[in-house]
């Protein structure tokens, strides 16, 4: 199937932004002023964008601010926001992936979509292009749109163009007409074209490729004439990647009711988990996409330990979420699409119980920790993971519940008969101990520990942990740590930290955990 692109392009994107936000004045008993966007650049107010009426009067992006109010006095002035522009760009992009997952940006102020494959779904890419103008221009934007067989042809036709539907093939008749600025190259390199004598992409294409390559470099203009004549498709790299599986409904009237809308997003986990069953994968995360008909898309995640396709246990989860989000669900004017989607699959062999009952008692135990996430959230529910160091402190770290475990280090298994080699419970930092030992260098034989003495009955070691220098250097000094019991059977793991030399300080000792 060959790939097909839609290039959507605000020229106003700036202007129709501060509109829809409503931060333009207006002018009651007036015609509506001229409205620029500035920005300081060169050490002066310029021009950075203009609405119609600016451009039919005259202006252009770039120039002074001075130099417009000479030629239109009357001029609402406002300073540029790239950044606001920029969030806005993005919620463009996120009402748009409701026609196709694959949506990236096209700077400045543009969007390619790639709707290969998913036209056919909103009838036909007419319908598509209209359906999306229709919506964009509904909440008052302007909008020029293409649609092409590489992203660089519907870019160009979009912007330098008439736009439309061009038809498979006709890519480079279409695109030859166009300016050398279709290009997307700097304005340096347009002018020594121009000024060759090279006005349009024809006026390229019917010359070798060879001598703009050695002039301009190969990715300056040779490529970027390739791929925008339709002879090369680079392919969009989108916002969000591809989820594995996606199943979504669309309605022909905005919905409103929250009750319905609970009995899709049930359809929806279910029908995603039919899937999954004929796969043999499961889910470790679901996302719920609610779009609204203002253009508002609200999200929400929710991720298992280990892969799902459990409807049940899916949409409890996601009535979990649903109950802990701080901006509850709004529907506004209504939701006109439901989106379920499975960014991460993978391979689910069938349950079966095990005699002891332990399999059932790990699925109960997953399901707490998933409901666990679901409602503190992925970094406030951990659990230890072993890590390939000797140092004590760096045997394990805390990761999320709902991470995927890594086949890396297994935990150390314990000798059969023998007490654990280190204590479940480790302070940090260490705790400083006073201790006397019976020899130097050797094991303590009492410490007083939080003003309380223990009389050391038993004891075993040294043993001696070296620091990791590639990390914490070489002055690091070495431990010798030692596993003791008290008369009362209270059981330590103490540390030495330098050796009893003369003229050198005593070696200090301190207390890193407690044994179960």
């Amino acid at each position: 199937m060959p790939r097909r692109y839609l290039a959507l392009w605000f020229p106003f994107l700036p202007i129709d932004r501060l509109r829809w936000e409503r931060r333009i004045p207006a002018c009651a008993g007036r015609v509506e002023l001229p409205v620029v966007v500035v920005e300081t650049q060169q050490n002066a107010l310029r021009l950075v964008d203009c609405d119609q009426r600016a451009v039919a009067l005259g202006l252009t992006r770039g120039l002074t601010l001075a130099d417009a109010r000479a030629r239109i006095p009357d001029l609402t002035v406002i300073e540029a926001e790239p950044e606001a522009d920029q969030r806005f760009l993005d919620r463009l992009a996120a009402f748009c992936d409701r026609f196709t997952p694959l949506v990236a940006l096209d700077p400045p102020h543009g969007l390619i979509l790639d709707i290969t494959g998913c036209a056919h779904l909103f009838g036909g890419e007419a319908a598509l292009q209209d359906a999306i103008g229709a919506r964009l221009r509904q909440i008052g934007l302007s909008l020029r749109s293409a649609v092409a067989g590489t992203p660089d042809a519907a870019r160009a036709i979009s912007r330098f163009g008439r736009g439309g539907i061009v038809p498979p093939g006709a890519d480079e008749a279409t695109a030859r007409p166009l300016p050398i600025a279709a290009l997307g190259v700097t304005s340096e390199t347009v002018i020594a074209l121009s000024r060759a004598g090279l006005k349009t992409l024809a006026d390229l294409a019917d010359r070798p490729s060879s001598a703009l390559s050695a002039r301009f470099g190969e990715e300056e203009v040779a490529t970027r004439l390739r791929r925008t004549l339709g002879r090369e498709d680079r392919r969009i790299t989108p916002l969000r990647p591809p989820p594995d599986c996606v199943v979504e409904r669309h309605f022909a009237e905005p919905l409103l009711d929250m009750g319905g809308l609970e009995t899709v997003v049930t359809r929806l986990i279910a029908e995603a988990a039919r899937v999954l069953e004929l796969r043999g994968e499961g889910g470790r995360a679901f996302e719920v996409s609610f779009f609204r008909t203002d253009g508002a898309v609200r999200r929400l995640m929710v991720e298992t330990g280990r892969p799902s396709r459990d409807a049940k246990a899916i949409l409890r989860l996601y009535r979990e979420r649903l109950d802990t989000v701080a901006d509850p669900l709004d529907p506004g004017f209504g939701f006109d699409a439901v989106r379920l989607a499975v960014p991460v699959c993978e391979p689910l062999n069938t349950h079966q119980p095990s005699l002891d009952g332990r399999a059932v008692e790990d699925e109960a135990v997953a399901d707490l920790v998933d409901r666990l996430v679901a409602r503190f959230g992925r970094d406030r529910v951990l659990r230890f993971v072993a890590q390939d160091s000797h140092d004590p402190l760096r045997a394990a770290k805390a990761i999320s519940a709902a991470a995927k475990l890594s086949s890396g280090t297994a935990w150390p298994a314990p000798a059969p008969d023998e007490p654990p080699t280190r204590p479940l419970q480790l302070f940090e930092p260490p705790q400083p101990v006073e201790a006397i030992a019976e020899v130097p260098d050797g094991p303590p034989i009492r410490f007083r520990w939080r003003r309380l003495l223990h009389d050391v009955a038993r004891a075993e070691g040294p043993e001696r942990i070296a620091p990791e220098w590639w990390r914490d250097g070489s002055g690091e000094p070495m431990r010798d740590y030692y596993r003791v019991e008290d008369a009362q059977g209270r059981r330590f793991w103490l540390f030495r930290v330098g050796f009893y030399e003369p003229e050198c300080e005593p070696p200090r000792w301190f207390l890193h955990g407690l044994f179960a």
